[in-house]
């Protein structure tokens, strides 16, 4: 199973927002969504989510329409993790982590409930903050609570190597580096559970750390799609970026000049 854009547009009041995208997420493999602001990143994670329709060209998961996928069923495939997510309503950090179970009418994986809750808020770091009100969080604390909740989302029992995907919208912004190499942490830890990963991310040292294939964006459109060793050269970044950028062979850095 995969999650595959082809031919992908969407315009919006006459204006085109993303032109042409053909991008493949594989189970197990991290793929690294980079360009400039306003290239059309978010846009596009929300259309491989469903949450928005292209105006052209389809999104399948494992080669079916998304649009033939119930919600609930597309909810068993992939979680979300957006730039920002409000609530609305006084929820508790906990209640907002128990909103990712979906398993409330399978007794054999609600035997598991307990524990499992117990040791992603454990894994996520988030036992002193479990009866905190959410919205009085800081922006990279309430980062980690959703984070958490995408976890509980896609949780299967050991040894079910169903695919699913993480969808996640730069999800190490507002993290101190402690929080932030944690998160990359326990993302590499699911990565042999055979979940795949669509991160959109700006910091490109972390991209060349830590991505297996790169999408390189600007004004809508793809200027590179390939591995980090194709799309990370000083030429490129450079004229994607408008910024003359130094890479080191020798080791991963990328410096801007």
């Amino acid at each position: 199973m995969t999650i595959k854009s082809e031919s992908m547009s969407l315009e919006i009041d006459g204006g085109e927002i993303v032109n042409d995208i053909n991008i493949e997420v594989f189970p197990g493999k991290v793929l690294a969504l980079i360009g400039p602001n306003g290239a059309g990143k978010s846009t596009i994670l929300k259309i491989l989510s469903g949450d928005i329709k292209p105006t052209s060209g389809v999104v399948k998961y494992n080669d079916i329409n998304i649009s033939n996928i119930p919600f609930f069923d597309r909810a068993h495939i992939r979680g979300v993790m957006s730039q920002s997510q409000t609530i609305a309503f006084d929820f508790s950090v906990l209640e907002i982590i128990e909103m990712g179970w979906l398993h409330s009418d399978h007794d054999y994986y609600t035997s598991f409930y307990p524990d499992v809750l117990k040791q992603i808020i454990e894994d996520c770091e988030l036992q002193h903050l479990a009866d905190r009100k959410f919205n009085t969080l800081s922006g990279g604390e309430q980062k980690r609570v959703h984070f958490a909740r995408v976890l509980l989302q896609l949780w299967i029992p050991e040894g079910d190597i169903h695919p699913r995907f993480m969808l996640l919208d730069e999800p190490l912004a507002n993290l101190d580096i402690y929080y932030e190499l944690k998160m990359l942490e326990i993302i590499k830890k699911h990565l042999s559970k055979n979940i795949g990963v669509l991160l959109i991310l700006h910091d490109l040292n972390t991209a060349s750390k830590f991505a297996d294939n790169i999408v390189l964006m600007k004004n809508g459109t793809i200027v590179k799609n390939g591995s980090t060793v194709e799309v990370l050269t000083e030429s490129i970044l450079s004229e994607t970026y408008e910024t003359k950028i130094k890479v080191n062979d020798t080791s991963p850095k990328i410096t801007y000049l």
